[in-house]
């Protein structure tokens, strides 16, 4: 039977350190670093967390109706098997070189330099702000994230976007096999030095957006105020309405309602390996 904490206050570095089996409920986990570094099998329920580090290295974890505040920066580091639901994160830097995890109904208003490096990670209506989110992680499941912050998915791979709203510069930069649907994304230079990137039924604003990418597909998508678009880039597009400009796509089909200005420069791309199809 496992054992149980309750409405605690604890306190000083390693409070419970490599704790076994832990049932924690209302319980205060403040003014000392690392308090369930190395634990198995940990559940908590209603816990806040206002100091540093709270859980590194640990194994099946679940966290329910909890907090973490400003200064429980770096919180989740080198953990397996964790599920985390209706949480809110204030501190940043957190979940690094993490696997397989489960955020759900989360909010992290300061979501600087999170979930980098980690691998099997699904996001359930999350909520995030912060620069550097999710950088070189993989296998990454992500369905109604609200995100603004820039650089994110910088580096990631294995990645789905479904339903999601992203205000975010270089968003999937380096990225590989990411796929994004149903969703908005409002960013300079998105997705460059990409590779295998698909965009459907997607509302995309981007200034030089979508170059140096090596295989991009885009299906029934908008390109709202988007220029200088596919510079250098492998695509295959199907686009709904104008694009404001294309520059020197290097190969596939292009199709739009309309296209503003089309810029092909021979001397750095064969016009002959683009097709070029205005359906006006």
């Amino acid at each position: 039977m496992s054992e149980e904490i309750r409405a605690k206050r604890l306190t000083g570095e390693r409070a419970l350190f490599m704790s076994r089996g832990l049932r924690i409920f209302d319980t205060i986990f403040d003014d000392g670093e690392s308090p369930l570094k190395e634990s198995r099998d940990i559940a908590l329920t209603n816990c806040m967390f206002k100091w540093k580090y709270p859980l590194w290295y640990c194994r099946g974890v679940k966290v329910t109706d909890c907090q973490w505040f400003e200064m429980a920066r770096a919180g989740v580091w080198y953990t397996e098997d964790m599920s985390v639901e209706r949480a809110v994160i204030e501190a940043p830097k957190n979940f690094r070189r993490c696997r397989r995890l489960l955020l759900k109904d989360v909010d992290m208003p300061n979501a600087a330099e999170t979930l980098w490096s980690c691998d099997g990670v699904t996001l359930e209506n999350v909520s995030a702000r912060g620069d550097y989110f999710a950088m070189n992680s993989e296998n990454v499941e992500a369905r109604n994230l609200r995100l603004v912050g820039n650089y994110s998915f910088d580096g990631a791979r294995n990645v789905t976007v479904e339903n999601s709203r992203l205000l975010s510069k270089d968003a999937f930069w380096n990225g590989e096999n990411v796929t994004v649907r149903d969703s908005f994304i409002s960013g300079e230079y998105l997705g460059w030095n990409g590779k295998n990137l698909t965009f459907e039924n997607c509302t995309i604003e981007s200034l030089q957006g979508l170059c140096y990418i090596e295989n991009l597909t885009m299906r029934n998508c908008k390109l709202l105020n988007t220029t200088l678009a596919f510079e250098y880039s492998s695509v295959e597009a199907d686009i709904d309405g104008r694009i404001d400009s294309v520059i020197n796509p290097s190969s596939g089909t292009i199709r739009a309602d309309d296209i503003g200005e089309l810029i092909i420069e021979k001397d750095k791309v064969d016009p002959s390996r683009t097709k070029i199809i205005v359906r006006s």
